[in-house]
Parts: C-alpha cells; sequence; structure tokens
C-alpha cells in the first residue's frame, strides 16, 4: 500500500497535468483563430462545449474501464479481449446517442432563439465530429492504458486527464473538418 503516497501520486500526476495544460491553452488557441466564423454562426457557440466533451468524455469512461480491467489482472491479449472489445462497444454506442442527442436539444434551443439552422446539418456536424473523435481518442486511450500499464504506471494517473484534454483538442479540429466538409466555413 506504500504506492499510494501523497509524493508517489503527485510525482506521477503532476508531468500528466502539466501535459495537459498546453495541450488545452492549445485548443482554445485553434478555437481562438476561427472567432469571426464561429459568432458568425451563434447555433455552433451553443453546440462547441458539448461536442468537444463527446469525445473526451466517452474516451474518459473507456480509460476507466480499461484501467479496471488491468488492475483485476483481464488486460492481457487486448486484441482478443472481451472486456476490451465490449467495452469500446459500449463506448462508441454511448457516443453516437449523445451526438444525436445533442443535435436535437441544439436544434431545438435554436428554433426557440429563431436562429435557422435545420435539423440535418446539425446532425452532419455532430456525427462527422463525433464519429473523428471517438476513432481518434479511442485508439489513444488503448494505447496510453495499455503502454502506463505495460511501464508499471498507474493508468488510473495518466489515462483519464490526457485523454479528457485529447479529447478537446481532436474535437475542436473535428469540428472545423466537418464545417469544411459540408462548406460551412
Amino acid at each position: 500500500m506504500t504506492y499510494y503516497t501523497i509524493r508517489g501520486i503527485v510525482g506521477r500526476s503532476l508531468p500528466v497535468l502539466l501535459i495537459t495544460c498546453v495541450i488545452g491553452i492549445a485548443a482554445g488557441q485553434i478555437l481562438n483563430t476561427k472567432i469571426d466564423s464561429l459568432i458568425s454562426m451563434p447555433v455552433l457557440l451553443i453546440m462547441i462545449p458539448a461536442l468537444i466533451k463527446i469525445g473526451g468524455d466517452t474516451g474518459s469512461m473507456l480509460g476507466a474501464r480499461l484501467s479496471s480491467a488491468f488492475h483485476m489482472g483481464l488486460g492481457s491479449h487486448i486484441h482478443k479481449n472481451p472486456v476490451i472489445r465490449n467495452s469500446v462497444l459500449a463506448a462508441i454506442i454511448v457516443g453516437i446517442t449523445a451526438s444525436i442527442a445533442l443535435s436535437i436539444i441544439v436544434w431545438l434551443v435554436s428554433a426557440l432563439m429563431n436562429f435557422e439552422i435545420g435539423l440535418s446539418t446539425l446532425l452532419q456536424i455532430s456525427l462527422i465530429t463525433t464519429s473523428l473523435e471517438l476513432l481518434v481518442v479511442f485508439s489513444a486511450t488503448i494505447v496510453i492504458a495499455v503502454t502506463s500499464h505495460r511501464y508499471g504506471i498507474d493508468p488510473d494517473d495518466t489515462v483519464i486527464p490526457l485523454i479528457a484534454t485529447i479529447g478537446d483538442l481532436v474535437g475542436v479540429f473535428g469540428i472545423f473538418t466537418a464545417l469544411y466538409i459540408l462548406g460551412i466555413i
């Protein structure tokens, strides 16, 4: 039980948190570069915070499940492991469902606020962004969890903070990618 000392936890967590600070600042600066485009579409301003959190939150959920699996000794043979496969599949279902629900809620709010935007457009933006987020974030989650475990670092100390922040960064890129693909910006 000496593994869980204040010095040990701070020593393992501080470098990870410093990295997440830098990634978070980068995500904010990327948003800042496109601020004029975003202000011209108030509906996007409603949607962005929740949309960028879908990847990070579901990735963190997956990371917690993988971390628990490793702690219980269920993390071997990652390619054939039903715990990992089922965790990824459940996280994908949650992410896509949240994306669709977000589109509907934002569409209803935009209708109440007299913003003209179609539900299909919001669904397309949301699903493209979420698909990109889930692909990148889930891949990163598995790599970070396995690497942490393999090198004797507690995945609980690394996976969730890194993935939540990487999810924000990938979410910002995903939104701009979706807007570009759809010809909106």
